[in-house]
């Protein structure tokens, strides 16, 4: 499982470190695309995968449908780690989340998001346990 929160660099070539402790989660190939929220999402290829097909199984028919595939597929790219652990992020998708330099990696369970530090923290302080369990009884939990 995908868990933790790492700070990180990008270098001037929009290359980033992938912390040691999630390679072995991601694999040496993973898919990097717009995310929700101002970050950026990166599966692994399994996790690809199982997202692509919930893609796939949406009704062509529906615009929002239509416009969430197109959201996530059509920034969507390879990314391979390389020999000093580092996997380079496309120019489209730093502009999409706003990296520039410092960023922050959060392990999310399934995924990785990928945060601008300054809009990570921003989000962090937003976030209330105590409001957010109130609402997750409807979800069961």
């Amino acid at each position: 499982m995908l868990i933790g929160e790492y700070e990180h660099t990008l270098d001037a070539k929009g290359r980033l470190s992938m912390p040691a402790k999630l390679r072995k989660d991601m694999g040496e190939v993973f898919v990097v695309t717009k995310g929700l929220d101002g970050c950026l999402f990166a599966f692994s290829q399994i996790e690809w995968l199982n997202f692509e097909q919930k893609l796939k199984a949406l009704p062509l028919s529906d615009k929002n449908a239509r416009n969430f595939v197109r959201f996530f597929l059509a920034g969507a790219t390879e990314c391979e780690i390389d020999k000093q652990g580092r996997f380079l992020i496309p120019n489209n998708l730093r502009i999409a989340a706003n990296l520039e330099k410092e960023t922050i990696i959060i392990g999310v369970g399934t995924r990785l998001e990928i945060w601008d530090k300054s809009a990570w923290n921003a989000k962090d302080n937003e976030i209330s346990a105590d409001e957010i369990a109130e609402n997750m009884t409807m979800l069961g939990i």
